[in-house]
């Protein structure tokens, strides 16, 4: 009796590790996923803002934005990104990496390079 308990326990621990193994891959865990990045077409309001309003607005918003930098709007922005230091922060060159809870992906990064080097076009 104590086999058949002894085995039915064997039996029920390696059907766990089956079946937690079941989606062990990022594009099965999140289909939407891509992992291609769209650096053509590369707009301030496309691209630029929408990242800017989800990663980095939460502290640089507001009355009092931390660093006494600000970039909920345009001229803001275009300062900052003139300066080099939205770049700067961006890759951890010289400054704190921004933001602080961790690196952007390296596509957001890359878009942002190309909007800079295109002149950081209000667009």
């Amino acid at each position: 009796m104590k086999r058949i308990y002894i085995s039915i326990v064997v039996a029920v621990i390696f059907s766990f590790f089956f079946v937690s193994c079941y989606y062990d891959n990022e594009e099965a865990l999140y289909p939407t996923l891509s992992n291609t990045c769209d650096t053509t077409n590369v707009t301030y309001s496309g691209k630029i803002a929408p990242i800017l309003n989800n990663s980095c607005t939460g502290c640089h918003s507001g009355s009092i934005p931390s660093g006494s930098i600000l970039l909920t709007n345009f001229a803001s922005v275009q300062t900052i990104a003139s300066s080099g230091l939205l770049m700067n922060a961006l890759n951890g060159n010289g400054v704190n990496v921004m933001p602080p809870s961790g690196s952007l992906p390296a596509c957001n990064k890359t878009q942002f390079q190309i909007w800079v080097t295109a002149g950081i076009p209000n667009n």
